[in-house]
């Protein structure tokens, strides 16, 4: 998730067990532009165990499929082209989920990147922009250009996170595509995975905001894929101890206090939904802007009955702030677990 699925992050999702396979956040390609750096960490510095895809969102095909070229070169599992992204200030420049207006492009696009990537090649997609009448365009062209794995988010750009899922159109691209489909969208939990991945027959689930609110999602989703006698149900501790990893994890020395609060925020956001269904947590937590305040916080609402039951889903009407995109206006992408 852009903003979020930094190393640190992975680290921290990893240790609680991890996806299949991570998704970086997007490289931005342009006619200036180098693979950031920060970005180039979560490849270089993995060690997470899990394979990492480095995902590009772009529109230029001789600066795509240069930014492919040099990433190889880095210990990627593959190239992802991000087709899905609905932030307005992302698809109005035509990249992202914008691009899902234009079949012609898209498809010189796939053409470009498929030349350049002999290895695994994937792609992430929403169900249309407006409507969904390029859909089955746009998954004969993933056939024509051979891509090895195609991701469906089941709304289309405009309906953003607000819509309910159209899983019938992932089923569709199950069908119709000659490559593995993942299903995207609203995968709460295992057993919400589970529901999807038996209405779609996909070959597995991509999970992106609901890996920050619950970062035992990957291990439940293997417990209950493989048949296990009993899922994991994490506690109130065991999620205060995910928000100590996190803030260790993510504090750095250049990053002053109230800054790193701030960006805790973010996490704590999702986080929030799981704790209380009256959203008392997220109350306390936004108004605060120090450590010490945060831990306070945090120790008042997770500590005081420590064995309570973290939520596997969503309370009904605890929402999280900012929405579902990050500060800078982008969207999620998305970690991975097959069935």
């Amino acid at each position: 998730m852009q903003d979020v699925t930094d190393l640190a992050f992975m680290r921290v999702i990893a240790h609680y067990g991890a996806p299949d396979y991570f998704f970086t956040e997007f490289f931005r390609v342009h006619a200036t532009s180098q693979p950031e750096r920060h970005i180039l960490r979560s490849i270089d510095e993995n060690d997470t165990g899990r394979p990492v895809f480095a995902q590009l969102i772009g529109e230029d095909l001789g600066h795509l499929g240069r930014t492919a070229t040099e990433l190889l070169r880095h210990p990627v599992a593959g190239i992802d082209l991000n087709l899905g992204c609905p932030a307005p200030k992302v698809y109005k420049k035509n990249v992202g989920g914008g691009l899902l207006r234009d079949p012609a492009r898209v498809g010189e696009i796939l053409a470009t990147l498929r030349a350049a990537v002999p290895g695994c090649f994937t792609v992430k997609m929403r169900i249309g922009f407006e409507d969904t009448a390029h859909f089955d365009r746009l998954l004969d062209l993933v056939n024509e250009h051979r891509v090895d794995l195609l991701s469906v988010h089941g709304r289309t750009v405009k309906e953003m996170y607000r819509s309910e899922v159209h899983y019938d159109f992932i089923a569709r691209a199950v069908a119709r595509a000659r490559c593995p489909v993942l299903a995207n969208g609203n995968i709460t939990s295992a057993p919400r995975a589970t529901a999807v991945l038996a209405t779609t027959g996909a070959a597995g689930v991509m999970v992106g905001r609901h890996a920050i609110r619950n970062p035992f999602i990957f291990r439940q989703c293997r417990e209950q894929f493989g048949g296990a006698p009993e899922i994991f149900r994490p506690t109130l501790a065991d999620v205060r101890d995910y928000v100590e990893r996190l803030y260790r994890a993510t504090q750095t020395p250049e990053l002053p206090e109230r800054a790193h609060v701030n960006k805790m925020k973010k996490y704590l956001n999702f986080v929030g939904q799981s704790v209380d269904p009256a959203g008392a947590f997220l109350h306390d937590m936004r108004r605060t802007e120090t450590e010490a305040g945060l831990f306070e916080v945090c120790d008042r609402h997770l500590l005081a009955e420590p064995g309570r039951e973290f939520s596997p889903e969503p309370y009904p009407g605890v929402i999280a702030r900012p929405n579902c995109e990050t500060p800078d206006g982008a969207s999620c992408s998305l970690d991975t677990i097959t069935a």
